[in-house]
């Protein structure tokens, strides 16, 4: 689940929330997970990956990660993102471009110290993404981890990420074809809206 914090009165937040309440009551499963395509600079590369959303806060939707990840690299180096949700329970396609940055060093250790310990214990014990010889030295170093640390210490390389979307899309799926996409495009302090074919 993602957690609503006082979110943003304007449209496309609205259609957001109502789209997302659809989803849930219709029993959407890890209705949570959002892709998020960022761009390599040095190799030219695009990358996609799912990650969970935490929290939608006002107009930030917020979601954590190693800060030494290859995404995370990624960000830094190119701060702009596009973001997809699907949920077939309801055939409910949301697309969004946005800049990324990090969340602060508070916000970050609040929420790692009040996570699970099971949860810590593998943020702390993975270098993620990097090599390792077996998939029985990732459990290994889970285990030390989850015995020996501090798993309410948040580390330097962990927090989280937050981008507000200038850009999202609607799309609604039909047995047709014939969908439809609404499109809200940001533009000074509104927003553009308008329909696009399928």
């Amino acid at each position: 689940m993602i957690t609503f914090k006082n979110i943003n009165k304007e449209e496309p937040y609205k259609i957001f929330k109502e789209k997302y309440d659809d989803a849930f009551k219709a029993g959407q499963k890890t209705i949570e997970a959002i892709a998020i395509s960022s761009y390599c600079k040095n190799k030219q590369e695009v990358h996609s990956r799912f990650v969970n959303l935490k929290f939608i806060k006002n107009k930030e939707f917020i979601f954590f990660s190693n800060y030494e990840s290859p995404k995370a690299k990624h960000f830094e180096l190119h701060p702009q993102i596009t973001a997809l949700f699907y949920w077939n329970t309801t055939n409910t396609q949301i697309r969004m471009k946005a800049k990324i940055e990090k969340t602060s060093i508070d916000f970050n250790k609040n929420y790692f110290e009040n996570r699970a310990s099971e949860k810590n214990a593998l943020a702390i014990s993975s270098k993620q993404s990097e090599k390792i010889k077996s998939y029985n030295e990732v459990l290994k170093k889970y285990e030390i981890a989850l015995k020996s640390d501090d798993l309410a210490l948040c580390p330097e390389y962990w927090g989280g990420f937050s981008f507000i979307p200038y850009y999202f899309e609607f799309w609604q799926g039909h047995e047709s074809r014939i969908n439809n996409r609404l499109i809200f495009n940001r533009i000074d302090n509104g927003w553009e809206k308008f329909i696009i074919q399928p």
